[in-house]
């Protein structure tokens, strides 16, 4: 009599978390970002550092470091040089990322020890087949200044909310293998202003579940030469009008709104319709934009941020 294998009490093997990890002359401060993922509490991690040509010595601080790396697997590439969202959309596309979660992260941040653990705890709730993706709030440290944090955003996430308004971060962003797999066929449909946006965008209108964490999981150390600031400062509020003013905001909201053209099958038939509603906000006279705002049910997290996007609408600037 043959005498099957008795399996109970070993390890069950933890899922892997993929990070993508998007580097540019970041020699300052790259060391304790990577740092501060070698001391998180999930034990699976696999690398892919996409350096974006820098000239300083961020590729040798990053090749040292790796040669340590006893979590999981390591690649370096070289990013197409075209800006900090097209090295996260290479990331995207790259055969290297085969995490059963994906994070994204920038080069100078600190995370704390357990920002993985409560993510995949989360994401771990998900039905199959369910797109989930994490994010949380930001603790801001400006160099030489007091420790602030990100705006809490109190109203559900949702595609409404996403065509407006970016609600976190993708240095707090993690994702289930589903919803990882969208935003990668996205990737291969378009490129995006940004891919913390672009991940809400995709995850929401695709019918996925999005976890706003109001606690913080990282450090965002504010500098002079971040490509992105904090949002919760008077003087980004002044930044966020002049953008409205000045046509940026609606540049990028004519460039998401191109990349969900081409993604539009993927959408659920509800962010289809709330696409075009949308559309009627941009394009018709004020009388007829202002009653298609309220139609289309779109809206941003704050009552300031409410009051703009009314204002953007009456202007013709949305």
């Amino acid at each position: 009599m043959q005498h099957k294998a008795r399996l109970i009490g070993l390890p069950k093997l933890q899922p892997i978390v993929t990070i993508l990890v998007a580097t540019c002359n970041g020699q300052l401060f790259l060391e304790e970002q990577l740092l501060s993922i070698e001391s998180q509490t999930w034990p699976n991690v696999d690398l892919l550092i996409s350096d974006d040509g820098s000239s300083d010595s961020t590729l040798e601080i990053a090749s040292s470091f790796v040669q340590g790396w006893k979590k999981g697997k390591v690649v370096i590439i070289g990013g197409p040089q075209e800006g900090f969202a097209e090295n996260f959309r290479s990331m995207l596309l790259n055969d290297n990322v085969n995490g059963d979660f994906v994070a994204f992260c920038d080069q100078d941040d600190i995370w704390k020890p357990e920002k993985l653990s409560n993510a995949i705890n989360v994401l771990s709730e998900a039905e199959p087949g369910q797109p989930m993706l994490y994010c949380s709030r930001t603790r801001f440290y400006p160099d030489g200044g007091k420790i602030r944090m990100s705006p809490h955003f109190r109203k559900p996430p949702s595609f409404r909310n996403a065509l407006v308004q970016s609600i976190a971060g993708g240095n707090t962003m993690v994702m289930n293998r589903v919803a990882f797999d969208l935003l990668r066929e996205s990737a291969r449909r378009t490129s995006f202003v940004s891919h913390d946006w672009w991940a809400y965008l995709i995850v929401t209108g695709c019918g996925g579940r999005i976890c706003y964490n109001p606690q913080a999981d990282i450090l965002y150390r504010q500098h002079g030469t971040n490509l992105v600031g904090a949002n919760s400062t008077f003087m980004a509020r002044v930044d966020r009008v002049r953008m409205l003013l000045n046509g940026r905001f609606r540049h990028w909201t004519e460039v998401n709104l191109a990349g969900l053209d081409l993604c539009v099958d993927m959408l659920t038939p509800k962010a289809r319709k709330r696409l075009m509603d949308f559309r009627d906000v941009r394009h018709s006279s004020l009388i007829k934009r202002l009653r298609a705002l309220r139609k289309s049910e779109v809206y941003r997290q704050t009552f300031f941020g409410q009051v703009g996007l009314k204002v953007g609408c009456a202007l013709g600037l949305l």
